[in-house]
């Protein structure tokens, strides 16, 4: 096991848990500022905490009675400081969402720079 496996999946584990408790700010903060979404059709750049926050807080209807949540993360590269993660993100039984996350690491752990989806 690498020296950072503990850490991310501590990450992810930590995001999990705001996510499950729906807990915008939780998130919003385990962000970098600035950072990227890239989905197909559609970069966004975040230049404020609170544009995650806002992003999170609306989207809370489409994991109505959703109360468990597993994650599979698979590091696929390390840099100095910076780490990129395929995570499989399971629920209701089935993976249902997969991600590839680059973390930057900060004073306070781990943030996401990052994110796009994958098949």
């Amino acid at each position: 096991m690498r020296n950072d496996d503990d850490k991310v999946n501590g990450f992810f584990r930590r995001y999990a848990a705001a996510l499950l408790a729906r807990d915008a700010k939780a998130i919003a903060g385990m962000y970098a500022v600035p950072s990227l979404i890239l989905f197909p059709g559609a970069s966004i750049a975040v230049s404020d905490a609170g544009q995650t926050e806002s992003f999170f807080a609306a989207s809370w209807d489409q994991y109505d009675g959703i109360d468990e949540l597993d994650q599979q993360v698979v590091i696929m590269a390390e840099a100095p400081g910076s780490v990129w993660a395929d995570v499989t993100w399971s629920y209701s039984g089935r993976p249902r969402e997969r991600f590839c996350y680059q973390l930057v690491e900060g004073g306070d752990g781990y943030r996401i720079a990052v994110l796009t989806p994958l098949e």
